[in-house]
C-alpha cells in the first residue's frame, strides 16, 4: 500500500545529512531500505543493507521515486527448475558435442 499524499514520501533525514557532508565518491552505508530516492541523491553511491551485507548502489536519475530496498535484493536466486530442468540441460549438453562431431 502506498504512503498517503498528505504525509509525502519517507526520506531518512540522517541519510540526507550524511550525503550532504560527504563527497560523491565516498560510499555511505545505510539500513534505511524504505527510504524514497530523491533528486538530491543522484550521483551518490549508497551501500544498502539486504539483511546480511551491504550492497553498493549508484543512484541515477531513473531511480528517483523508487525505494532504496528495491535495488538490494534480500534473497539469492539460484535457478529455476528441478529434476526435469536438469535432465533437459544434460540432454542439450550431450547433443551439442554430438552435433560438432558430425561436422
Amino acid at each position: 500500500m502506498a504512503r498517503s499524499l498528505k504525509k509525502g514520501p519517507y526520506i531518512d533525514e540522517k541519510l540526507i545529512s550524511k550525503l550532504k557532508t560527504t563527497g560523491k565518491s565516498t560510499v555511505v552505508k545505510t539500513w534505511a531500505r524504505e527510504c524514497t530516492i530523491v533528486p538530491e541523491m543522484v550521483g551518490f553511491k549508497i551501500a544498502v543493507h539486504n539483511g546480511k551485507e551491504h550492497i553498493e548502489v549508484r543512484i541515477i536519475e531513473e531511480m528517483v521515486g523508487h525505494k532504496l530496498g528495491e535495488f538490494s535484493p534480500t534473497r539469492k536466486f539460484r535457478k529455476h527448475g528441478g529434476k526435469i530442468a536438469r535432465a533437459q540441460e544434460q540432454q542439450s549438453t550431450q547433443a551439442a558435442p554430438a552435433a560438432k562431431e558430425k561436422e
